[in-house]
């Protein structure tokens, strides 16, 4: 029996700021105090608030420690858990009330409207231990299904619950796996799980299965009776090995339980599941390319039909949903579809996580129900933009999706309100702008992804996505004429309407939707060969305000190009012809005599 429990978050984040070492450090320091068999120390998935990493929990008190580091543990250890005071210094502020007591960190403002249902273990249990997960519910809705239910059941709830996929278009779960459930027992058939989380500033699936890997393992048994299966395949990226390796062991610890593999609970039901790992395709996150990657075949989509529900991995009926989805599946068959609908909107049920990056205070995960604004999960959840700086945009649904402007920022995220506004929900990633992004160069970064990543099989994908970037990178360079702005939309909607997968069609959707939102700024670029925002090189010029200009010579002797000219006590200029743009000059300037523009 343990008077205390220490969590430290294990997610990739906090590890890589060392928080493994942190743990062996604070075991090291309670042994040492003979503290060892009273407190335990316990590694946990992300917490989700990963701006404050490496992050420690101290239980029964709740403390909330943030940005701990190695130095720090001998004095968490010494004053909070041998002399009973906690270290005000390193508690999270929003938890800290002025009377120096500590509030619950559900009531912090990043933690107050969110909804965690996917992630409701996240930062709670030991992802390595499946005892822990058991003590959470874990496997109870396994056993209900195979105990309690038919297959057919199964399904009707999935269908009631109304949700739909959180990793791209948003088709319906239910009704996939209704596709997918004819001729059961006649048929060999497969669950896949699509893990192979690739969008830039995505890290839902990612979190869920280093701090939650059995909730997988269990959805994807139940997907498996649902539909007559007795196989699953879990498709992951090599780069995330904290996931790997959790998934292996989790994998290992079901079938020692028994809770994996022949017989399940007595019932006759076999399913087991193995790992495929990826080797970073972005493409092999479409369903078809996934299953023929797993295959051992080059990671190239297919035309649909057939889709994978009649003919997928082998050639065989298969069903593919992502992480995020399968997270909910428990929770649904434990609370009732009538629960999970009562979330969210009339066609976007339930909620949706959300991994909030860029230009904003709380970087991390959240998840909120489904029709929460954007202005809520900016603002509210994520703190809102550093050094008070202006929202502009926000980027949802990765290469696929697109940019919400200013206008917007009330809008209810939804599947259905994103689509009309150009954008997507896709995985979930969420980027947030300010005033200093250029939105012409944004477009150029998410085309320079897809222009990587193309796997080359449609020429539509492969040829019409790298002449749009040529002419995108014509134009930050301030090289085109209105005439390419014409031809780069054309080409848009070309490879929209001809690329044979959903990743090329999608491709144009970054640059559609700031062409849409932000053409002023396209046409800056163009006719005044301007970049508004100041971020690309080739259209910015550094000038010498005479007013504030000391005449120091400190910049002249700066400049590697030799582009700036005067005399000491007297206003200096910039050669504009020579001048490499480099910022030197700018940044070694004691008057703030040298701007850009």
């Amino acid at each position: 029996m343990f008077r205390s429990h220490i969590l430290v978050c294990g997610g990739t984040g906090c590890t890589s700021a060392k928080s493994m070492e942190i743990i062996a450090r604070l075991e090291e320091e309670l042994k040492e105090h003979g503290l060892d068999q009273e407190i335990a120390v316990v590694k946990t998935g992300c917490f989700g608030l990963c701006a404050m990493g490496p992050i420690m929990v101290v239980y029964p008190e709740q403390v909330f420690y943030c940005m701990v580091t190695l130095d720090d543990v001998p004095e968490i250890v010494e004053e909070h858990l041998v002399k009973g005071r906690p270290v005000q210094r390193l508690i999270y502020d929003e938890t800290l009330r002025t009377d120096g007591e500590t509030v619950h960190l559900e009531d912090t403002d990043f933690y107050r409207k969110q909804k965690r249902i996917a992630l409701r273990n996240c930062g709670v249990i030991n992802p390595e231990n499946i005892e822990e997960y058991i003590a959470r519910d874990g496997y109870e809705a396994l056993g209900k299904v195979l105990t309690e239910m038919t297959p057919d059941q199964v399904i009707q709830t999935i269908l009631d619950s109304g949700i739909r996929g959180r990793g791209g278009a948003g088709f319906p779960t239910g009704l996939k796996w209704k596709f997918a459930s004819g001729n059961r027992g006649k048929v060999e058939k497969y669950v896949c799980c699509n893990a192979d989380e690739g969008d830039p500033g995505a890290f839902m699936d990612r979190s869920v299965l280093e701090g939650d890997p059995h909730v997988v393992l269990e959805a994807m048994a139940i997907a498996g009776y649902a539909i007559g299966a007795n196989q699953g395949y879990i498709y992951v990226r090599a780069e995330y090995p904290i996931a790997v390796e959790r998934l292996q062991i989790a994998i290992k610890q079901a079938r020692d339980m028994e809770l994996l593999g022949k017989n399940i609970f007595g019932t006759g039901f076999d399913f087991d599941i193995d790992l495929r790992l990826g080797a970073g395709a972005f493409v092999c996150g479409e369903e078809t390319a996934l299953m023929t990657s797993i295959e051992g075949k080059r990671g190239e989509p297919r035309p649909r039909p057939p889709f994978p529900a009649q003919k997928g991995l082998f050639g065989k009926p298969s069903i593919l949903n992502n992480v995020e989805t399968y997270a909910n599946i428990p929770q649904i068959i434990l609370n009732g579809p009538e629960w999970f609908a009562s979330m969210g909107t009339e066609k976007s049920k339930g909620t949706k996580v959300f991994a909030l990056g860029g230009k904003i205070n709380n970087t991390g995960l959240v998840e909120v129900p489904m029709g929460t604004t954007l202005r809520t999960v900016i603002e509210e959840i994520g703190g809102g933009i550093p050094g008070g700086k202006k929202f502009k945009a926000a980027q949802t649904g990765g290469p696929s999706g697109g940019c919400i402007p200013a206008e917007h920022f009330d809008i209810p995220i939804d599947y259905d309100n994103l689509i009309a506004i150009g954008s997507m929900m896709g995985s979930g990633g969420l980027i947030v702008m300010d005033e200093d992004d250029c939105m012409v160069d944004i477009a150029k970064f998410f085309l320079e992804f897809t222009v990587e990543e193309s796997c080359g099989k449609c020429t539509a994908c492969r040829i019409g996505t790298k002449r749009m970037l040529e002419i995108l990178t014509k134009i930050t360079k301030g090289q085109a004429d209105m005439a390419d702005l014409d031809k780069l939309e054309e080409l848009c909607y070309y490879v929209k309407n001809n690329s044979l997968c959903g990743l090329g069609q999608t491709a144009p959707n970054p640059v559609l939707s700031t062409l849409r939102y932000f053409r002023d700024e396209y046409e800056a670029h163009i006719k005044e060969k301007r970049c508004p925002a100041g971020v690309c090189k080739a259209l910015l010029s550094y000038n010498i305000d005479r007013d504030k200009c000391r005449g120091c010579t400190l910049c002249a002797r700066t400049c590697p190009a030799g582009a700036i000219i005067g005399s000491v006590k007297n206003p200096h200029i910039i050669d504009q012809n020579k001048c490499i743009k480099c910022g030197a000059c700018m940044e070694k300037c004691k008057f703030g005599a040298i701007y850009k523009k």
